[in-house]
């Protein structure tokens, strides 16, 4: 029955965290992602620490290297958007005799429910089916009422940053001096550290991974000749980060891009070698080179991802990982990680 009592404990407990992320969203998915971000960049802080600059010039240093960071990233779906804006026209009259042959089906079928449900019973009316609706589209006042939420969670990833840099050995002292008995705090302190350099050394090598499937990527489409290949690679390099979802949508947007780009069956090339060189990358090259100290069991992986999306929506596909892997390296001892 005890046994029973602490299941039952921990599962409302479960519940009732998640229910409190989700209604702090605005605040907790920017803040975890500034103390992720901030895990990555510590060696970085610390290297620039030992060349003789203060704490505090090292983490805003740390800080500036990750704002370029995102600001260039944005900047790479400048011309992937104009381009796929400037050849929409065409997508959408390549799409259209598809969407009217899923038109014709949907309506055939309707047509045979309705004379189903007329012989089953026959003394009810046809159901009239409902009239299409246009989806509006957001205005520029609807981007005026956006904008200050945006900011203020653009400011509480900035201050997580730059404030986890800039206290972090502080804080992973103060944590276990509260959170341990004293014989285990030195221990939970070494955890600590050995839990965060374990997270930036296998973000170092994805990021070497998925620069190298990006430059691939901007290869294979350059031989093809699709317009802003390289751009096209930069973005494979960014969205492999967000494990399974991120190849999946590059995978959907070339084919929209193939279509825009090439007539027949070459507009499905883009696509299906992105796809292949992901494969060979996630089968192949990331297990070869992370190898068994940080392999993720891959169910909980997805169910992490699953978890990450629905709470925090793209935030949570890119902080689920680094957490699974920050948690796993704090359960395990420093001379297991070492090893």
């Amino acid at each position: 029955m005890d046994r029973a009592a602490q299941i039952s404990l921990c599962l409302l407990a479960a519940l009732a965290s998640a229910a409190a992320l989700d209604a702090t969203a605005d605040i907790a998915a920017p803040t975890t992602l500034g103390l992720t971000v901030g895990l990555v960049l510590a060696p970085l802080a610390e290297a620039l620490e030992r060349r003789g600059l203060a704490r505090g010039g090292a983490a805003l240093a740390a800080l500036t290297v990750a704002l370029l960071a995102i600001g260039g990233i944005l900047l790479l779906f400048q011309p992937i958007l104009a381009q796929l804006f400037e050849q929409a026209p065409k997508v959408w009259s390549d799409l259209q005799d598809v969407l009217r042959a899923l038109r014709g089906l949907a309506s055939g079928l309707k047509d045979v429910s309705r004379e189903v449900a007329t012989t089953v019973n026959p003394g009810s009316p046809a159901s009239a089916a409902p009239p299409e609706g246009a989806i509006a589209m957001p205005t520029v006042t609807d981007a005026l009422l956006i904008a200050p939420a945006v900011g203020a969670q653009v400011l509480t990833f900035i201050g997580a940053l730059f404030f986890f840099l800039l206290t972090r050995r502080e804080l992973y002292t103060a944590l276990p001096a509260r959170l341990a008995r004293p014989q285990a705090r030195a221990g939970l302190t070494a955890r600590l550290f050995a839990a965060e350099s374990l997270v930036s050394r296998y973000f170092g090598i994805i990021t070497v991974i998925n620069a190298a499937l990006g430059a691939a990527t901007g290869l294979w489409l350059t031989a093809l000749g699709l317009p802003g290949a390289l751009a096209w690679g930069a973005l494979a390099f960014l969205v492999n980060y967000i494990i399974f979802l991120g190849p999946a949508l590059l995978f959907v947007t070339l084919l929209f891009a193939g279509v825009a780009g090439f007539d027949g069956a070459a507009a499905l090339l883009p696509a299906l070698g992105y796809i292949g060189l992901n494969f060979l990358e996630s089968q192949f090259v990331t297990p070869a080179f992370v190898g068994r100290r940080m392999e993720i069991n891959p169910l909980g992986v997805f169910l992490a991802l699953l978890f990450g999306i629905w709470l925090w929506g793209p935030i949570g596909g890119i902080v689920a990982i680094p957490l699974i892997l920050w948690a796993m390296a704090l359960w395990q001892e420093p001379a297991a990680q070492d090893g």
